[in-house]
């Protein structure tokens, strides 16, 4: 059967993380500035992407969708998502996507955020397999937790600047996994 055909797509948007162990699941977005990391267990089959579009974890006293916006908030719940269904830390690998620089004029918040993204997986050891960040346009990812395909549509100036006013928007909070989460 056609993988495209039986895929079952997954979309998510700023703020907000999907963990999945469907080997037909695939979980898409469209990236500006914001990047996405795609995390996976290759022996567990389970894995997942969040979308974030700030570096770090933003000034104290953030709570809820404040935090939704930043990426240690939504590194931590994709990885306490993955190790619920099953995945182990020393086998996480990792995929960063997007970080575009989609207003000249702006600071570069989108290199910021890809700069995080390898920090933060580098500081946790987890390993990064892939990546496909910066340049002026946004792209459309699709990724499939399951087996780690990704792949990356460019999008024309047009198409940045609707992702760019979506950036804009208030993020809504990220649900957490469960009630007790670990974070490190």
């Amino acid at each position: 059967m056609n993988q495209m055909a039986a895929a079952k797509r997954m979309n998510i948007i700023q703020g907000e993380f999907k963990v999945t162990d469907d080997p037909d699941a695939v979980i898409t977005t469209i990236l500006g500035s914001c990047v996405a990391a795609c995390l996976r267990d290759p022996v567990a089959g389970v894995g997942g992407m969040n979308h974030f579009l700030l570096p770090g974890n933003g000034p104290g006293g953030m709570s809820g969708g404040d935090m939704s916006r930043y990426g240690v908030h939504l590194m931590e719940l994709l990885i306490n998502g993955i190790l619920k269904r099953g995945g182990r830390r020393e086998r996480l690998e990792a995929k960063i996507f997007g970080g575009a620089k989609t207003i000249a004029s702006f600071s570069n918040v989108g290199e910021q955020n890809a700069a995080f993204a390898t920090e933060f997986l580098k500081d946790e050891g987890i390993k990064i397999v892939g990546a496909s960040t910066g340049g002026e346009f946004g792209r459309k990812l699709e990724y499939w937790p399951v087996s780690g395909r990704a792949r990356t549509y460019p999008l024309t100036g047009a198409e940045t600047q609707k992702t760019v006013a979506l950036e804009q928007r208030p993020a809504k909070p990220a649900k957490p996994v469960e009630s007790s989460i670990e974070f490190f």
